[in-house]
């Protein structure tokens, strides 16, 4: 059964694969439900009759609320408020929004039991007893908080941390972002309050909470991108002989390979921030962004040091088809060490990412473009240069540590064959 890294308190009900009067096995997909990771699969696990569908699609509940009873073909279905029968319990379950981490049609107690109030976020927390107790005297939501201890567990530390960040002021309620509609009555779309689903609200509030409480810092280098762009059409022209399902390989390939192997070389950038101290990463844990429609998501290639350019090309082609899909597990989006976010795909030249919690640092890369250059002869010539920042999070790495680190990418991507030894 697939696991959220995070506490889940509400989920949408992104579409129903069943009618009322339907039979469902175990096993079957009912539906699906959209957290604030990915979109999930409802899987039946109670055979019988569809009764009744209590939430239409498109509905966002909270954990433990009814979403439709199952039964035996002809019984009533239960109200979802309604108190458990005295009765011997019959056939009729009712599956729910699952309740903390579990994603699946999980049925509610026998009969009309009615909605499980969901627990508090605090309750349902990965976290110490210590740490629940210093969250609460310090007047902190323990269920907002990034645990660092064993399996994303939050210990004291990360209270500690929290208890000493600046505090973020968020809006309570709606912004006035109203403005005079178009004069034409056309404009380019329409004025409108459009819905923000769970990923995107995740989205907002990791990044607010990377960019207001991590002390970023910013290096950038430039790469002469000619080696790199020979051997990538070298190699590809001898897979492509090999086979028409060849996998092809693309430039963030290379770049993902290149740094899993420039980390190898300057480790002090495979760490993160424990609040009292700075905790070192032995495997190099790479995600990097997919962009889709409602947001970013950023699933990780495991043990990257340890893999070979074409298992990375391999691998990174089957989670982007998955991210595309929404059907990425949060364990494919969880535990990374660091991060490579490429925009050069849309022409952008250069630019800084942010953070992403709690990696110590995120790789920006940039479109290879040609222009003039001076060679080693000094002769100016067309040149294929890319552009690559870093961000870095001034806790964990120093300038001379992201210097040393970028260095290594360079001299790596600009002398592509030393990534195959």
């Amino acid at each position: 059964m697939p696991k959220l890294s995070d506490t889940m308190s509400v989920g949408t009900l992104v579409k129903w694969n069943i009618k009322e009067g339907q039979t469902v096995a175990f096993g079957d997909i009912l539906g699906e439900v959209e957290t604030d990771k990915a979109t999930m699969e409802l899987s039946c696990t109670v055979p019988g009759t569809i009764l009744k569908i209590y939430a239409p699609a498109g509905s966002q509940l909270p954990v433990g609320a009814p979403i439709c009873a199952i039964g035996k073909k002809g019984e009533a279905a239960p109200e979802p408020s309604a108190p458990a029968p005295k009765a011997a319990a019959p056939a009729t379950a009712v599956p729910a929004i699952p309740e903390k981490t579990e994603v699946s049609c999980v049925p509610a107690a026998p009969a009309s039991s009615g909605s499980v109030a969901p627990q508090s976020d605090a309750s349902r927390t990965k976290a110490s007893p210590y740490a629940k107790r210093m969250a609460e005297k310090a007047a902190l939501n323990v269920a907002a908080l990034s645990g660092t201890g064993p399996g994303g567990r939050v210990v004291g530390r990360d209270v500690a941390a929290a208890a000493s960040a600046p505090a973020v002021a968020a809006p309570s309620g709606p912004l006035n972002v109203a403005v005079a509609p178009p004069a034409d009555g056309k404009g380019i779309q329409p004025d409108a309050d459009v819905p923000v689903g769970g990923m995107r609200q995740t989205i907002a509030r990791r990044l607010l909470e990377s960019k207001v409480t991590v002390p970023h810092f910013y290096l950038e280098v430039e790469v002469d991108a000619a080696p790199l762009m020979a051997m990538r059409e070298s190699l590809n022209k001898r897979l492509a002989d090999a086979g028409a399902d060849a996998i092809k390989l693309s430039v963030n390939d290379f770049i993902l390979k290149a740094s899993a192997e420039a980390l190898r070389r300057v480790p002090a950038v495979n760490a993160s921030w424990a609040g009292t101290s700075i905790r070192t990463h032995g495997a190099v844990h790479l995600s990097f962004g997919v962009a889709l429609e409602d947001g970013l998501v950023t699933p990780v290639i495991r043990d990257a040091h340890a893999k070979t350019l074409k298992d990375i090309a391999v691998e990174a082609k089957s989670l982007i088809g998955k991210a595309r899909s929404k059907k990425l597990t949060p364990n494919e989006m969880s535990g990374s060490t660091f991060t490579v976010t490429n925009l050069g795909m849309y022409g952008v030249t250069g630019f800084f990412g942010i953070i992403n919690v709690p990696n110590a640092a995120i790789l920006s890369v940039g479109a290879t473009i040609k222009k003039p250059v001076v060679d080693a002869q000094d002769r100016l010539v067309i040149g294929h240069r890319m552009v690559i920042g870093l961000s870095g999070d001034h806790r964990v790495v120093d300038g001379a540590n992201g210097a040393q680190f970028l260095q290594a990418l360079k001299q790596l991507l600009e002398e592509p064959a030393l990534m195959l030894i």
